[in-house]
């Protein structure tokens, strides 16, 4: 899944659990879920692009992460401190801040390679268009479930 694509699932998690100690492992767990689904992401078809792209994609996504999910946790609850909600969506989209030195500076050691070999065995991509239509349709159920409930 993308960055935003976490992000948004830890922006709802941010949102709707107020207790850190339930809240992160609950992000965490929703990595794992979340790239069980097939989808689409920056990585979906790297080997075909150039590195500078690829980095470039990937810094995108990641601004984009954050803008989405600071309006996410203004639409959901907008009592939810910034902080709060910034360390959730970092929680959710960590296994891949983890492997993103593995990634992009081929730091080919302890703990990197092992997260991003791990990450392999959940991760399932499809490729576009169905990819992004099944993620984005997920990430809407999930804010609007979040939203009436």
């Amino acid at each position: 899944m993308t960055a935003t694509g976490h992000a948004v699932i830890g922006a709802v998690i941010a949102a709707k659990i107020g207790n850190p100690a339930l809240a992160i492992p609950v992000a965490i767990a929703s990595h794992v879920a979340a790239d069980a689904f097939p989808h689409w992401d920056i990585g979906t078809n790297r080997k075909s692009k150039s590195h500078k792209l690829f980095f470039i994609e990937s810094i995108a996504d990641l601004v984009l992460s954050f803008i989405a999910a600071f309006l996410v946790i203004q639409f959901l609850n907008p009592a939810t401190s910034l902080f709060y909600g910034f360390i959730i969506v970092i929680a959710a989209q960590s296994f891949d801040w983890i492997a993103a030195p593995y990634i992009f500076l081929h730091w080919d050691f302890t703990p990197f390679f092992q997260l991003a070999k791990v990450q392999k065995y959940f991760d399932n991509r499809l490729n576009k268009p169905w990819g992004v239509v099944g993620q984005v349709g997920i990430l809407l159920l999930l804010t609007v479930i979040a939203k009436f409930t």
